[in-house]
């Protein structure tokens, strides 16, 4: 049977310059791909880190696909049809399809990020990114999230992940399902793009398990991909475990079963995205569910 998980190493990624004829005149843009469409069994997912060197840019582009994002490290601009927007660590967003844009690094520290891709890129197929006019630059300022005019940009930090601090004077933005942390077991999740921010065809979270955080085995029926941030967590794939830890990533596909288990002494913190988005029931099968059935019917 075909391999329906993948683990990548920190350690052993390798970073490139796209060799596309639209990023030709870009300057210091590199990307690690971890899943796209040479993985055995993703067909939803495209997902990497970007770095991009101080000076350095990205030309304008579009994409038949939509972008979502996590800055890792350092600062970055995005340049939309909607303005200028200088973004670091901790602030994520979303790029729909379609919507011209451009990357620039004005810093002297090199900004990386993540990003999900969503539906897979196909260049096997006759490249889907295509160079476009750029868009009109403007003074570039870190997203508002307070402002309810943001509508394609947030922020997130440790701290966004503690119950104990999700009080009315401790958050950024107004209480609301869209700052809601979902807790249980010893572990805390926390929505950043979804469809409140415009996207159709993906979700990315942050997640955090407690030292006696546990998921059992269950499985999806969409694909997940898996960015350890801090900590260690014991993960286990259609029966193999492995030992993840900060800068690794995973990838599981439809129908691999998972689990989790926090493998330190502090929390143990990712970055999770899903394509195609859940549906409203089902997006969970949980081993022990069934298990409980098989019982109760013998």
């Amino acid at each position: 049977m075909t391999s329906r998980h993948l683990v990548n190493r920190a350690a052993d990624r390798t970073f490139a310059a796209p060799a596309a004829a639209w990023a030709q005149s870009g300057t210091g843009f590199r990307r690690a791909a971890i899943v796209d469409e040479t993985t055995p069994a993703a067909v939803h997912t495209g997902f990497g880190i970007c770095e991009l060197d101080p000076g350095g840019s990205v030309p304008a582009h579009v994409h038949s696909f939509e972008q979502s994002f996590y800055l890792l490290e350092g600062s970055a601009v995005l340049d939309t049809g909607e303005g200028s927007v200088l973004l670091s660590a901790g602030d994520y967003g979303l790029v729909p399809t379609g919507v011209p844009h451009t990357w620039r690094n004005p810093g002297d520290t090199v900004a990386r990020w993540a990003d999900m891709l969503a539906p897979q890129p196909r260049s096997g197929h006759g490249d889907d990114t295509f160079a476009v006019p750029a868009p009109r630059r403007s003074e570039a300022a870190p997203p508002d999230i307070r402002d309810p005019r943001t509508l394609a940009y947030g922020h997130i930090s440790p701290e966004n992940m503690d119950p104990g601090k999700q009080s009315q004077d401790l958050l950024a933005v107004s209480a609301s399902m869209r700052t809601a942390l979902l807790v249980y077991s010893g572990i805390t999740v926390k929505m950043m793009v979804d469809s409140d921010l415009g996207a159709r065809l993906q979700t990315m979270f942050m997640v955090q398990y407690e030292p006696d955080g546990v998921a059992g085995p269950h499985d999806h029926p969409l694909e997940e991909t898996y960015l350890i941030l801090e900590g260690a967590t014991d993960a286990t794939f259609d029966g193999q475990t492995y030992r993840l830890e900060a800068g690794d990533a995973a990838w599981a596909g439809v129908g691999c079963v998972h689990s989790f288990a926090n493998a330190g002494d502090g929390p143990v913190r990712w970055l999770e995205t899903q394509a195609p988005q859940p549906p409203s029931r089902h997006s969970y099968r949980f081993a022990r569910d069934w298990d409980y059935l098989q019982e109760r019917l013998s």
